[in-house]
């Protein structure tokens, strides 16, 4: 950011104070009449505030005018009940603050708080304005006692109501209605007994005696014309601009248009051969109004303007079927609503009720015209902590009675106007008599402006005026002392004291001769500048180390790096500290190598790291890091809950299998282990310390004892069970048939001794 206005600055080229403050907010100019150094235009006093202090300006030499506001009128806002009293409407404030002024800088916004408060019993100015068209005769009837109906019900809204009463139907010319004698004395046909048609007239001035207003809306009679439209614009013009007739006071203004068809609007009246545009002013004569047969209808922009310009709040009353024309027109006109009448506007009171409390709870801020380059923004605070900006900062919706709502209004002036002088606009919520008064002034010169001095001897022999630190040249001349004419600028004399060593280039090839004098070239980065009698000189082409300009640790002047302290070399890139160097027994290098440029260099090549303290070699390394690789690499270990906040000292690298680690012959020592976790697994990793940085490599499985194949186990073990109780079977088998075979036998022996005992008996 602080680079992007340092060249925005620079490059506007300012030649002059009052020029450089109109480039933004955060252009200043150095007032030091020293400040430029050889070759250096006029228009680099014109810089960034934090750059004009780095290239050497003193902050009380930089003319930096602010921008200021006061508050001329705040008037608090009404703080009241409806009961205690009537107040007179200029005496109830809703708009806090009234009346300010603002010192407008260019780029600089100035912001006010804006408050809001709708009041308890604000009076109210209801003006009735109906459609007499023969279609509208019904609604007629139920009009005429509309004033002490409505009377009641505002006055649980306000001690304080008028009402009025106004009519229209058409043009009266061709072809809106019949233009023949008899029809002009009575348009409707049959026995109907009508009125002559009008465009508009007003009936009844706005009144607070609700009994008139039913006594001359009776006298009324229904009138006629040709066409659909109707001419309802011409009539709430009218209405708008002829406060007088009508009775308006700064108070809420209702504007109730009542009608059962659609409208005409600008150009349709060139049917009649009427092709003026209305001119927006009051033509009422005896309460008629007297130029609808010259001018046109106005357009929709002329009304909302007229509308707004009076803080009148339309409430447009009309039938279901033209619904949608009037919504569409509702969005065009702020502050408006939409009430659908029933077929004979019974219903009139309560739209007008409904219509004014929707009115009534929202609050829209409109602004008068801008001068040219002035920006306006809003934000909004509105009920419930809702907050709006850009167009919805306009607004606030859901306001009761007594709340309070606020905006916070920015205005930013571009550049100064033309003439620079005071311009004045009024902010105001939309429908409300109330505004607040802007004067914006605009800072269009430095302070130190009024002190110039005029044909100074400064400015070589008074070719121009000395102010804030430079000459403004008189018309003709130029320089920084305005020493040449314009006339001499491409002498060929001028043009050879330009050159260095009497060579070919002017100025280096990097500036212009502007009366025997180089001005410097411009650079895209403001940062970066030619300087020298000859614009020889710059301050970014010097040795640079780590990308940066001196290796971020001097500046550049001329091509040469001068290096701040405690640095030294063509780029100020080695350091003369050796605290970098010492290690933790408090040697330098460990006591095995030397400091050089803040880095140590280790004289035994089996020690590394900064200070020379690591030995990726030596024995014990392996134990050392053992849990933390474990941890990292597995997840497991005694470090397993404390990894990342002690592991994180070396760069983990996982491989596939053994054959991709790191081998012997590196250019960094590197040491191989082999370490057992609490499974009994193995697992691989190198160690090395590579230049600065720790690097392990780990083979990323673990090599754990293979363990007993249990279906071969089981299996055999199945099989030798059924086997063995197979072979009892058969040994089983075995002894059973020998045993029965001895049993037969001796079955057969005694059988045969049974047998010769029974011969022996009978040969007794």
């Amino acid at each position: 950011m602080f680079c992007f206005f340092s060249t925005f600055c620079i490059k506007a080229n300012a030649k002059s104070c009052g020029e450089c403050i109109q480039v933004g907010a955060k252009c200043g100019w150095c007032m030091d009449h020293g400040f430029l150094k050889q070759g250096e235009a006029t228009s680099t006093r014109c810089d960034e505030l934090g750059s004009l202090r780095k290239r050497g300006c003193s902050s009380t030499k930089v003319e930096n005018p602010r921008g200021s506001q006061r508050v001329l009128k705040n008037k608090a806002v009404t703080n009241r009940n409806k009961g205690e009293g009537k107040l007179r409407p200029e005496d109830i404030t809703q708009v806090q603050p009234q009346k300010l002024t603002l010192s407008l800088r260019s780029g600089e916004p100035q912001s006010f708080n804006l408050k809001f408060k709708r009041a308890e019993d604000y009076p109210i100015d209801l003006y009735y304005l109906m459609d007499l068209s023969y279609s509208m005769k019904d609604d007629l009837e139920n009009v005429k006692n509309l004033g002490t109906h409505l009377m009641l019900e505002m006055s649980k809204i306000t001690t304080d109501f008028k009402i009025g009463f106004g009519s229209f139907v058409e043009k009266t010319v061709m072809p809106y209605i019949s233009t023949t004698p008899a029809k002009l004395l009575n348009p409707c046909t049959g026995d109907q007994n009508c009125t002559s048609p009008f465009s508009y007239k007003n009936v009844l001035k706005l009144t607070s005696n609700g009994q008139e207003f039913n006594t001359l809306v009776g006298q009324q009679h229904i009138s006629g014309n040709l066409d659909s439209p109707e001419g309802g614009f011409d009539a709430i013009m009218q209405v708008a601009v002829c406060g007088e007739h009508i009775g308006w006071r700064n108070v809420t203004r209702l504007l109730v248009f009542s009608t059962d068809a659609g409208f005409h609007f600008a150009g349709d009246g060139k049917l009649g051969g009427i092709v003026l545009p209305n001119d927006g002013k009051c033509h009422l004569e005896n309460n008629m109004y007297t130029m609808s047969h010259y001018y046109d209808y106005p357009s929709i922009a002329h009304l909302v303007q007229k509308l707004s310009d009076n803080n009148i709040q339309t409430i447009f009353a009309i039938t279901e079927e033209f619904q949608p024309v009037y919504k569409e027109l509702k969005n065009l006109i702020p502050k408006s609503a939409v009430g659908i009448l029933s077929a004979n506007s019974s219903n009139v009171i309560n739209l007008i009720i409904d219509a004014y409390n929707s009115l009534s709870s929202e609050v829209i801020l409109e602004n008068s015209k801008l001068p040219e380059g002035v920006t306006i923004m809003y934000q909004s605070r509105c009920k419930n902590g809702v907050t709006g900006e850009g167009e919805m900062g306009r607004k606030c919706s859901n306001i009761s009675i007594g709340d309070d709502v606020s905006f916070t209004i920015s205005i930013t002036a571009k550049q100064c106007p033309k003439m620079g002088k005071p311009e004045t606009i009024k902010i105001k919520p939309l429908g409300f008599n109330e505004e607040v008064e802007i004067t914006l002034n605009f800072i269009c010169e430095c302070d130190c402006h009024k002190d110039g001095i005029e044909n100074s001897d400064i400015c070589h022999n008074g070719n121009g005026t000395y102010e804030c630190g430079a000459c403004r040249c008189n018309e003709g001349r130029i320089g920084r002392q305005c020493e040449c004419s314009t006339n001499e600028v491409t002498s060929e004399d001028l043009d050879k004291s330009c050159r260095k060593d009497n060579g070919t280039d002017i100025c280096s090839n990097n500036g212009d001769c502007v009366c025997g004098t180089c001005e410097c070239k411009k650079r895209e980065n403001p940062e970066e500048r030619y300087s020298g009698m000859f614009c020889e000189c710059d301050n970014f082409n010097c040795d640079r180390s780590n990308n940066k300009l001196c290796g971020g640790h001097g500046h550049c002047e001329c091509r040469v790096c001068i290096c701040d302290a405690n640095w030294t070399g063509s780029a100020c890139d080695c350091s003369l500290d050796t605290t970098t160097c010492l290690a933790s027994n408090k040697q330098i290098c460990n006591g095995r190598g030397t400091c050089e440029c803040g880095t140590c260099k280790c004289t035994n090549p089996k020690f590394q790291g900064p200070s020379c303290e690591i030995c990726p070699t030596c024995p014990g390394v392996c134990a050392e890091h053992k849990e933390c690789v474990q941890c990292r690499a597995f997840g497991t270990g005694e470090k397993k809950d404390t990894c990342e906040r002690d592991c994180s000292y070396f760069n983990l690298i996982k491989v596939k299998d053994r054959d991709k680690l790191p081998q012997p012959g590196q250019a960094f020592p590197l040491m191989h282990c082999k370490e057992r976790d609490a499974n009994d697994c193995w697992f691989y990793y190198t160690y090395a310390v590579n230049k600065t940085e720790k690097e392990v490599h780990v083979v990323e499985t673990l090599d754990c004892p293979a363990g007993p194949d249990i279906i071969p186990i089981v299996a055999g073990v199945v099989a030798g069970i059924v086997l063995i109780g197979l072979a009892l079977l058969l040994i089983w088998k075995l002894l059973m048939i020998i045993h029965d075979r001895r049993e037969f036998a001796k079955f057969e022996k005694e059988k045969m001794n049974a047998k010769w005992d029974t011969v022996r008996e009978w040969r007794w």
